[in-house]
């Protein structure tokens, strides 16, 4: 896409060269989603997005984690002030607005934030080794970025609900 990421690597694939690729990297963190990928996925999307040869866009991580949910380490210390004034989360849905379809390839976690991602995208093609969970619970939060609307509409209310009140995870 021209830029360079320091969380992502992205390209554009295919033999006519019109699938965008964005694979999550932050290997160390089991590619958590902190503030610095999430600005850098909004640009790449955004890039895939006013690129008229690119016509549908693939976002996947590693073969251990799609993404392992939002960076605690970078949450822990925030009062609800500062996350209800400081618009926390904010842009974090760019996923749901972009026009061209974007599907996640997911294997290994997709927990939280990162289930959320997966949601997120127009399809979600799920590997062997994918985990998909809303463990917030056993933080002692609940889902942030419209988690639990999207889990009941993929899932059903009532697997939805066991997801997030236990934290329990699913395969694919």
């Amino acid at each position: 896409a021209g830029s360079t990421f320091q969380y992502l690597l992205v390209q554009k694939t295919g033999a006519q060269k019109n699938v965008g690729l964005i694979q999550l990297n932050r290997p160390q963190a089991l590619n958590a989603l902190c503030e610095g990928l999430m600005a850098e996925l909004r640009r790449a999307l955004e890039a895939m997005e006013s690129d008229p040869q690119v016509g549908a866009i693939v976002l996947t991580g590693s073969q251990k984690a799609f993404a392992a949910g939002a960076d605690i380490k970078e949450m822990q210390n925030k009062t609800f002030q500062e996350c209800y004034n400081g618009a926390f989360l904010g842009g974090w849905d760019k996923v749901s607005v972009v026009r061209k379809p974007i599907i996640a390839a997911v294997n290994g976690y997709a927990l939280g934030g990162g289930c959320e991602l997966a949601m997120m995208c127009d399809i979600i093609y799920a590997g062997e080794k994918a985990q998909f969970g809303q463990p917030e619970i056993l933080l002692g939060t609940i889902p942030g970025a419209g988690g639990t609307q999207r889990l009941t509409r993929a899932v059903g209310k009532s697997l939805a609900m066991e997801m997030v009140l236990t934290g329990d995870r699913i395969s694919a």
